[in-house]
């Protein structure tokens, strides 16, 4: 019983660490999704991210309950207690499956919807850099293309006009006089975007799925902790339900 009382209080500090990293998750897919709104036509894409926020906030409590019950213990707050480990388990487990659902499901979107784009495109050699949806994702990722700088030259073979050039949202930042012209390839980013967006994507979703795992084992162990010591001081009666 002793054991339980001190290791509800350490979970209960651990559970204000956690709910650091569960809003800094949270906010990192919410900015993920809204930054790239353009690829990602489902608005609830984004929902793991706010049941993260959710998580974080109940967790404070649930640390203070925790750490509270450690040094005096309550039959109402340990009641409580269980409540909250019990919403926040339900909370983890959604998330977890939404993180990894979600990120098999816009990985095989990705590529379809930057190719759209970049065939959608219209561009000239002469133009300054342009500020549409393929140029500002290009400039953020430092990336060319879907894949590399040929997909320009594919999307421009359909159509009358065939520049020998790429949109200047293709430079690297150190060559500030690059025009996108292929006659300087090495001035150019070599990787594509989709490759980059989908490490990006992978570790927000990734990150998000381990977190609620974790948080979920660390739940579970609080949760036995704190029925231990309900067990040996059981309700008299069945008010507190």
């Amino acid at each position: 019983r002793s054991f339980a009382q001190s290791l509800l209080g350490f979970l209960g500090f651990v559970f204000w660490c956690t709910a650091a990293a569960h809003l800094f998750g949270g906010v990192l897919v919410i900015l993920m999704f809204k930054n790239y709104r353009y690829l990602f036509q489902e608005s609830y894409l984004s929902l793991p991210g706010w049941l993260a926020l959710a998580t974080a906030l109940i967790l404070l409590p649930t640390g203070v309950l925790a750490v509270s019950i450690s040094v005096k213990r309550s039959r109402n707050k340990e009641g409580t207690l269980m409540y909250l480990l019990l919403l926040l388990l339900c909370l983890e487990m959604s998330s977890a499956a939404l993180a990894h659902s979600y990120s098999i499901r816009t990985a095989s979107q990705l590529e379809s919807a930057m190719g759209y784009l970049v065939h959608q495109h219209n561009w000239t050699c002469s133009q300054d850099p342009g500020s549409s949806a393929v140029d500002v994702m290009q400039r953020k990722l430092q990336c060319c293309g879907v894949h590399n700088y040929t997909d320009w030259l594919k999307a421009s073979s359909s159509s009358w006009y065939h520049p020998a050039c790429v949109p200047e949202s293709c430079c690297k930042e150190k060559h500030s006089h690059c025009r996108g012209d292929l006659s300087h390839v090495e001035q150019l980013s070599e990787e594509g975007c989709l490759k980059k967006l989908e490490d990006q994507l992978c570790f927000a979703m990734m990150y998000m799925f381990w977190c609620c795992i974790l948080l979920s084992i660390l739940e579970l162990l609080a949760g036995v902790s704190n029925g231990i010591l309900m067990r040996h001081q059981p309700f008299c009666d069945v008010s507190i339900l």
